[in-house]
């Protein structure tokens, strides 16, 4: 019973820290023909509007090690999802999902007013993964990645925009003041 609730548990999602970063390069590397070295995910996160949030298994007995993250850059009011990974063992459980939720929550705190990201046009469950969280495709990069297309040649970027509506702000005087 208690293995049981162990392994349902929710996966933990916390910002990613300096000790994630060789993780986060490994994950990378499974998930992506282009891979990302260690030094270039602390660039990065080096950056100005940088986040990075990661999953992790939840039992108290498995590792700390994340299995996933997703990477956002944002600025004033726009964001770019720079990268998202899960390793190929958790895929299809729901990981990518909760760490996109969990991004635009922050984002939406942050009132940004637009997500943008990049995704190959052959990548199937991630377009669907973009499209149920409201993402919609407001332009193309053809040719954009090498080698991952339908018969090894390069394939089309689809350059995805959600729209995000900020809380309001509350107004002076509080309610009924536009009737004072």
């Amino acid at each position: 019973m208690i293995g049981r609730w162990f392994s349902s548990a929710p996966p933990r999602i916390n910002e990613a820290e300096r000790e994630d970063f060789p993780v986060m390069a490994e994950l990378h590397a499974l998930s992506f023909a282009r891979e990302w070295s260690e030094d270039e995910i602390a660039s990065l996160m080096a950056g100005d509007g940088v986040f990075s949030l990661v999953t992790r298994r939840a039992a108290p007995t498995a590792s700390r090690q994340p299995i996933g993250f997703v990477m956002v850059r944002a600025v004033a009011d726009e964001a770019e999802i720079l990268t998202i990974a899960v390793h190929p063992r958790w895929r299809g459980r729901g990981h990518g999902q909760l760490l996109m939720e969990a991004a635009m929550r922050r984002l939406y705190a942050d009132r940004v007013l637009n997500v943008f990201l990049e995704v190959d046009g052959d990548n199937e469950s991630a377009r669907q993964l973009y499209e149920r969280l409201g993402f919609k495709v407001v332009g193309e990069r053809k040719g954009y990645y090498a080698g991952t297309g339908k018969n090894g040649g390069p394939s089309t970027a689809l350059v995805m925009r959600r729209e995000m509506t900020p809380p309001q702000r509350p107004r002076k005087g509080g309610v009924g003041a536009e009737n004072a």
